[in-house]
């Protein structure tokens, strides 16, 4: 079984590095530090590497221990966590480098990248996916490791809103929060706060949103300007694809923002409602993720990357 190969890959490894995705949110930061503690509890020693880390996730444990970089040049083992494809890993040389390689993920449009896969599209979050794994390898689910693994499974499921989510999630979820999880902390600390260049964002955001297709479409986007003149750090600006998505007869929500290093480069945050499946579009861009919320990478202006989406999104509204 994958689970047993992994577990003697885990066992039998001196040294291991935990990866996540580019633009990490709280299922990557939630299940790179789960990880991290439960390896711990089984005596290693890993290293969680995430260069940039949104400040809302400072209040995980363990979060004081996630490295920027490593002097490191090539691990026995890695593990990616959350992540779809090996071109998406922030710390991809670290991967690419190591002996042997996991990929544990919950994307449809996972490639399968690792020596060993364990890839379940339904389960509601990566950090759900390691629930069970921790479970399966009799390990303890300690309060610190349920605040992390509940941190991912609130923010991926929208504050469990989201279809994925199913009785079990609640089921495990009260079982954290009798271990003494604060759950209702998590939730407002995750959902509920927002930070003052997030406010500030959201203002232009608003204002730039473009409605398309007869109400169907809401299109709207964010500058390296903008970002520098809030003076935004990593993770303000999530969550604000969801305010086109939350307008009544939207079926595809659209945010891009301008990549920090290319300013004809624009990552793409796209929501969708009803029967439009968003991963299949950014497939079409080399990204991907799930049915209802999905990203890529696109070139171009703003308008040039508006009319490229556009393209695509026509052919199934």
């Amino acid at each position: 079984m994958t689970l047993d190969k992994i577990l003697e890959q885990i066992q039998n490894a001196e040294s291991i590095v935990i990866l996540t995705h580019q633009t990490p949110d709280g299922d990557a930061i939630g299940s790179s530090l789960a990880m991290k503690l439960a390896l711990e509890n089984m005596g290693k020693s890993p290293d969680v590497i995430v260069p940039e880390v949104p400040e809302v996730y400072n209040f995980l444990p363990g979060r004081e221990d996630i490295k920027a970089e490593s002097d490191v040049k090539q691990y026995e083992l890695a593990i990616s966590v959350d992540c779809a494809t090996e071109m998406r890993i922030d710390g991809k040389e670290y991967f690419e480098n190591a002996k042997h390689t996991i990929v544990i993920d919950h994307h449809g449009s996972n490639t399968m990248y690792g020596d060993f896969n364990y890839v379940n599209p339904v389960s509601p979050a990566c950090c759900d996916i390691l629930a069970g794994i921790f479970d399966y390898y009799d390990i303890n689910i300690t309060k610190d490791i349920g605040t992390c693994l509940l941190t991912g499974i609130i923010t991926d499921t929208g504050g469990f809103k989201y279809p994925a989510t199913t009785a079990e999630t609640f089921e495990f979820a009260a079982e954290l929060l009798r271990k003494g999880v604060n759950v209702s902390e998590i939730y407002k600390r995750t959902m509920d706060t927002m930070s003052r260049a997030t406010f500030e964002l959201t203002k232009r955001v608003m204002d730039r949103m473009e409605i398309l297709e007869d109400g169907k479409v809401a299109f709207t986007y964010i500058t390296k300007k903008d970002v520098n003149e809030v003076n935004a750090k990593p993770g303000d600006h999530e969550g604000l694809v969801n305010i086109g998505r939350n307008l009544s007869g939207v079926q595809v929500s659209i945010f891009i923002r301008q990549n920090e290093e290319d300013k004809d480069e624009y990552r793409v945050s796209m929501r969708t409602n009803g029967d439009v499946n968003a991963s299949d579009i950014c497939l079409m861009f080399g990204g991907g993720g799930h049915p209802r919320a999905a990203g890529a990478t696109v070139e171009g202006t703003i308008e040039e990357v508006k009319e490229k989406l556009m393209k695509e999104i026509k052919k199934v509204i």
